[in-house]
């Protein structure tokens, strides 16, 4: 009985001339089957899986340029068969170029054979639009800081979820991720607020909003005694070792909490959120500002800017910022409250620092001038 004029053609001849020694048909069989399949009005389930098993089988036999001219013609097409696109893309070069450039969507798989060989084309993906969640997730697990930034910066798809938790997370310490994913339209201000030191000044107010409208909804614990005594007192003497062990104890916080920050003038802001959070007064944290650090108390400009820090940022939002930033909570009760031994180091550095605090001249009543903020 002759063969229906509906049935798909019978491609083993091809296929058993494309492994004659010497005559190389393959390029040819590959190219025409791709065109009449790009071509072909309706597809059915045969024909794909006919030229399925056709295209795996010669993909990775035909030279670069069949195999780019091939991937440019099936990538776009919606109904390639998804192992076709694998196969190109796991032949590297300008045929996985063309797929993941070309490709409606980015499987999981498809992104899988594209990184097969650790290419660089990880970031190029991760600037794609249409972007699924599930691609996003996968590449935001790769912890590459371009593909990171490529994420961060591409607008036509939505971060959410453990992806954008990934990058906030990863951008605590990498400025540029961070003002990156500041400026995201559908980032909300409460997942920012890891990076509050990385914003600007307009973005740390949305920020700063947003954390106090929580923090206003738990007990805040009463803050350590006599700790603004002692941190006058080891400020007043230039102690700095001295202070930043005190108010890291004060705050139930690793001694070197500061260094977390690479730059100096947010490491300064995080400081400032510290004495914020371990309840000193106003004209303690002013003093401090004026007597620690020469550099910062000879500008008029910055020590202003930390006041107008310390006051805009209520105590347990300050507390709340911190932990978030250093992704750690703070200590419902600073370490060595409870008990003040009278003898030993301890007892020798806390009363070094009340002796010091004795001699020092009183604080400033008032730490503002007519400019709005700056101290006197």
């Amino acid at each position: 009985m002759p063969p229906s004029v509906d049935a798909p053609p019978d491609l083993s001849g091809l296929l058993e001339l494309s492994r004659i020694e010497n005559l190389d048909l393959k390029p040819v069989i590959l190219r025409v089957q791709t065109d009449l399949f790009v071509r072909a009005a309706a597809r059915d389930r045969t024909e794909i899986e006919i030229f399925e098993s056709l295209a795996c089988g010669l993909i990775p036999t035909v030279d670069e340029e069949t195999a780019r001219v091939v991937a440019r013609k099936l990538a776009p097409c919606p109904e390639t068969p998804p192992a076709v696109l694998e196969a190109l893309a796991l032949r590297g070069g300008e045929a996985r170029d063309a797929v993941v450039e070309l490709a409606p969507t980015l499987s999981h798989r498809l992104i899988e054979a594209a990184l097969a060989e650790g290419s660089d084309i990880a970031a190029r993906i991760a600037a794609r639009a249409g972007l699924s969640r599930e691609a996003v997730d996968e590449l935001s697990r790769e912890g590459r800081p371009e593909i990171d930034r490529a994420l961060a910066a591409n607008l036509g798809h939505t971060l959410r979820g453990a992806a954008l938790a990934r990058l906030v997370n990863r951008g605590r310490s990498t400025p540029d991720l961070a003002r990156l994913l500041l400026v995201r339209p559908d980032v909300s201000a409460a997942d920012l607020v890891p990076l509050y030191l990385h914003a600007d000044p307009i973005r740390r107010t949305v920020i700063g909003r947003a954390v106090e409208a929580t923090a206003a909804l738990r007990p805040c614990p009463p803050a350590p005694r006599g700790l603004g005594e002692t941190l006058t007192g080891l400020s007043a003497a230039r102690d700095v070792p001295a202070f930043m062990a005190a108010l890291a104890d004060g705050l139930g916080l690793p001694r070197d909490f500061l260094t977390v920050v690479a730059d100096a003038s947010a490491r300064y802001d995080l400081l400032t959120l510290g004495l914020r959070a371990a309840g000193l007064h106003e004209e303690e944290a002013v003093y401090i500002f004026l007597t620690l650090n020469q550099g910062v108390a000879r500008s008029a400009e910055r020590v202003a800017d930390l006041v107008r820090l310390f006051r805009t940022v209520s105590r347990p939002a300050s507390r709340d910022l911190i932990a978030a930033i250093l992704d750690r909570p703070l200590a419902e009760r600073g370490r060595g409250e409870a008990h003040q031994p009278l003898h030993g180091p301890e007892a020798k550095l806390r009363q070094g620092a009340e002796r010091v605090a004795a001699q020092r001249p009183s604080l400033p009543v008032r730490a503002r001038a007519a400019g709005g903020g700056e101290p006197a």
